[in-house]
């Protein structure tokens, strides 16, 4: 916190934030401001935010401000700000999903996970864009590192705006590559964890299978430390299981046991890898491998482990023809083209297909596991290449569809550049149910190559 000064501290990780709060060098309220002064200065451009209301924000912060000035207890996120995706209900702001059709909505209830950011002393910062419905069609936001490229979906606000600096933390969802894929694009840290570990419920549904809560930070630490807060059993989301926390925080901080054998997955999609990615992955596991002998070690998939994509693809938009059947029933006119036909698409998928297509996800996840689990944790990319030029599209998920599907964790770090200067990401893939294992393997990446 070299420098540190109340009117910049949205610059400060969440951590330092935290810390600083703590210590009485900060208050909520200066942070809380130092965030709109930061989105008054950029929003016109990135467009991050659906929905924000500066007076509600700030009467949060001073009530957290309040509560600490009595010497009462705190959680692990008082008095930090917190952007949510627009497709998680909030009892105090909008939730419109990205839809002209959801317009006014207003829920009056808390998702679980906004219920357990206030509990942890979290501040609502306010509601960050979807692409609409949380698909593929874009809203208004522009990647931070450039506005003519996009900042990926569909959890585009929620990384825009963590890129951005205008909040430390922010949460989104991912039912294929939303929230890894934005991460990557935009040049910051993205957490997908295992599978039905942080409750849905109170969020829009595409896919039971599939739809995954992650979370956006610019800093290892920050991501654990919002991760730990909701990775929390909610028996309304009916696929949890009661389960210990994680404690990533904690297992991430320990030594590892032994130095770590990581295979280097190219998926059967590494021939749509941009030559520059390929070229930066292979720079980054030289690099490696020269520290720590094949500490690395590349793996190739069988071919038949191809036909996940297209099991994904008829599980996604069979549910989405059921998910979102009322909207294309009473208002397909203003749907967008692409979701109509991912709609109509949908209702050609027998029920026979897409019980086969759900019963093979175990078969996936199951083999993906014994991948991983002999090399400790997978490497991969997280997208094809940097951030694709124009607005009009979010770009490939391809490279985050198996592990979405098989369910396991992921975390996207920003280690490579592109030629033109865009960040890209690079992809950890870890074993179901090993989220914190997942982390502490990726502290000592980031420790290896800061030596």
């Amino acid at each position: 916190m070299q420098n540190f000064r109340p009117e910049t501290a949205n610059l400060l990780t969440a951590t330092e934030a935290r810390e600083a709060i703590e210590q009485g060098l900060l208050t909520s309220q200066e942070l809380v401001s130092a965030c709109f002064s930061r989105i008054d200065e950029l929003e016109d451009t990135i467009g991050a935010w659906a929905h924000l209301d500066r007076e509600r924000a700030m009467e949060q912060a001073r009530q957290a401000d309040h509560f600490r000035s009595r010497g009462l207890a705190t959680g692990a996120l008082h008095g930090l700000p917190v952007g949510i995706k627009d497709i998680i209900d909030t009892s105090d702001y909008p939730t419109e999903r990205g839809t002209v059709l959801h317009q006014g909505r207003k829920p009056d209830k808390d998702a679980t996970l906004v219920s357990l950011l206030r509990e942890a002393g979290a501040i609502i910062l306010g509601k960050t864009v979807t692409t609409e419905l949380a698909v593929f069609s874009p809203g208004k936001t522009t990647n931070p590192h450039n506005s003519a490229h996009t900042p990926g979906g569909s959890s585009s606000g929620s990384a825009a705006a963590v890129s951005s600096a205008m909040v430390s933390l922010a949460v989104g969802t991912q039912t294929n590559g939303s929230v890894i894929r934005p991460a990557s694009y935009c040049g910051i840290y993205g957490f997908k964890p295992t599978f039905a570990r942080i409750s849905r419920h109170g969020v829009l549904r595409q896919s039971k299978p599939l739809d995954t809560i992650g979370v956006f930070a610019r800093s290892l630490p920050d991501l654990a430390l919002i991760a730990d807060v909701l990775m929390r059993y909610d028996a309304q989301d009916e696929s949890m299981t009661p389960l210990a926390p994680p404690c990533i925080a904690r297992v991430m901080a320990e030594a590892m046991p032994a130095d770590p054998h990581i295979a280097f997955i190219r998926t059967p999609k590494w021939d749509q890898v941009e030559d520059s990615t390929k070229a930066g992955f292979r720079e980054l596991i030289d690099e490696v491998n020269q520290r720590f002998s094949k500490a690395i070690e590349v793996v190739d998939l069988p071919g038949q482990i191809g036909d996940i994509y297209e099991d994904h693809r008829v599980i996604m938009e069979a549910d989405l023809a059921r998910s979102f059947a009322s909207e294309y029933q009473n208002g397909k006119s203003k749907l967008s083209a692409v979701l109509v036909e991912m709609i109509e698409r949908g209702q050609q998928v027998s029920d026979e297909e897409y019980q086969s297509a759900v019963g093979k996800m175990i078969d996936y996840s199951e083999y993906m596991d014994e991948i991983i689990e002999e090399y400790d944790a997978a490497l991969t990319p997280s997208t094809l290449g940097a951030a694709p030029a124009g607005l009009d599209a979010t770009g490939n998920p391809i490279m985050n569809t198996i592990w979405t599907l098989c369910g396991t964790p992921t975390i996207n770090i920003p280690l490579l550049q592109s030629p033109e200067d865009l960040p890209v990401g690079v992809q950890l893939v870890g074993i179901r149910g090993d989220d914190a294992k997942l982390f502490r393997i990726a502290r000592w990446l980031l420790e290896l190559l800061d030596d």
